[in-house]
């Protein structure tokens, strides 16, 4: 289901969130806050014009040609419940589900974007991405993000039995930064990598928002003078997401 940019209908709002990280650290905390997130859901199904999900929604996923991984099953089914009401659900590609390919939109009609996407919406311009390899520094992981995008790279990855191939993918995950239960509370200043990446865009065009996640830490930070960075934080620790109203977008917190 296609959201377009226009005008947010009266009483309406949009929602985004990001870094689920479902499946991580192991299955029994994946569980409790799949519920978690199926519950936040269900809470603002009635008064959302659309939802946001930016990126590491799950902490892996890969698509083969007949295969998911299994799991996020309540998950799956309440986004299939908002689509069928006719609720828009916008999917964003993050660097732990980078390899999400066909599936949510064949089998959900949801749209995936792999790249940041700008919309208009009541005259308010948003810039809405993971944050994955914006900014500068970090020259490591933006040379392994090309080889994990190359589709000669993926297309090699298929050729592994899926039982072989999830089980590199959950080792690599569980070296991960958040299924170490390692947050980044510290907030660096103007070392800030993705606000230093929104300034920077900010210089060639101009946005009302710049809305990311893969930071894990909620931020709103002023960008220009009529212009702020509203980075969404994640769901291990904070339960954070973003409220868009027509006119401003606000951080809140899922108890």
């Amino acid at each position: 289901m296609q959201f377009d940019n226009g005008t947010l209908p009266d009483g309406k709002l949009i929602y985004f969130a990001s870094d689920f990280h479902l499946g991580a650290p192991n299955q029994t905390k994946s569980r409790e806050r799949e519920n978690k997130v199926v519950k936040w859901l269900a809470s603002i199904e009635d008064s959302a014009a659309a939802i946001f999900l930016v990126g590491d929604i799950f902490d892996f996923w890969f698509e083969y040609n007949h295969v998911i991984p299994k799991g996020f099953a309540r998950f799956q089914g309440k986004i299939a419940e908002l689509v069928d009401k006719g609720i828009p659900v916008i999917f964003f590609s993050g660097n732990h589900d980078m390899w999400m390919a066909s599936y949510f939109t064949e089998e959900f009609g949801i749209p995936v974007y792999h790249e940041n996407k700008s919309y208009v919406i009541n005259g308010v311009k948003l810039l809405v991405g993971h944050g994955d390899g914006l900014g500068p520094g970090d020259y490591r992981y933006k040379f392994l993000k090309k080889i994990f995008r190359n589709k000669l790279c993926q297309w090699a990855f298929k050729w592994l039995h899926p039982n072989v191939g999830m089980a590199i993918a959950h080792k690599w995950s569980s070296n991960s930064r958040i299924s170490n239960l390692k947050y980044d509370e510290a907030f660096l200043g103007d070392d800030e990598w993705l606000w230093t990446y929104c300034k920077e865009a900010e210089a060639k065009e101009h946005h009302d928002y710049y809305i990311f996640g893969h930071r894990h830490l909620p931020l709103d930070l002023e960008v220009g003078k009529s212009s702020r960075y509203i980075n969404l934080g994640e769901w291990i620790n904070h339960c954070t997401y973003a409220v868009f109203d027509g006119k401003k977008v606000e951080l809140k917190r899922f108890e």
